[in-house]
C-alpha cells in the first residue's frame, strides 16, 4: 500500500515526467538512447495516458505534452524520433503553432473588446433617447 507521501511524490514525478515530453530535443534523447526500444518503458508511456483526463491535466503546465503523449503510443513515431531532424521539425512545428496561436488569440481578444463596445453603446443609446423626449 503506497503511503499519502509516496503517492505525492509519485504524482509529482509523473507531472515532471510528462512535462518533458513536449520537448522535442528530449524525445530525441529518449530514442537514441534506446528508452523507446524497451518494453517496461514503452508501457510506462500506456500508463501516463490517465494524464488525459481533466482531474489531472488541469495540473498541467505545458498541456502540449499530451499530443506528444499520444503519439509516442505509436511504434513508427517512436522510431522515427531517433532522426534528429525528426525532433527539430516537431519543434519548428510548435513555434509556428504557438506564434499563430498568439497572433489568433490576440485578434479575438481585440474582436471581442470590440463587440463588448458596441453593446454598452447600444444599451446606452435608448436612454439617451428616452431622456431627449
Amino acid at each position: 500500500m503506497e503511503t499519502e507521501e509516496q503517492a505525492r511524490n509519485r504524482f509529482q514525478s509523473e507531472l515532471e515526467f510528462i512535462q518533458c515530453l513536449a520537448n522535442p530535443n528530449y524525445l530525441n534523447f529518449l530514442a537514441q538512447r534506446g528508452y523507446f526500444r524497451d518494453k517496461p518503458f514503452v508501457n510506462y508511456l500506456k500508463y501516463l495516458l490517465y494524464w488525459k483526463e481533466p482531474e489531472y491535466a488541469k495540473f498541467l503546465k505545458y498541456p502540449h505534452c499530451l499530443p506528444m503523449l499520444e503519439l509516442l503510443q505509436y511504434e513508427h513515431f517512436r522510431k522515427e524520433l531517433v532522426n534528429a531532424q525528426c525532433a527539430k521539425f516537431i519543434d519548428e512545428q510548435q513555434l509556428l503553432h504557438w506564434q499563430h496561436y498568439a497572433r489568433k488569440r490576440t485578434r479575438l481578444q481585440q474582436a471581442l473588446v470590440e463587440q463588448q463596445q458596441q453593446q454598452a453603446l447600444q444599451q446606452q443609446a435608448p436612454h439617451s433617447n428616452a431622456v431627449a423626449k
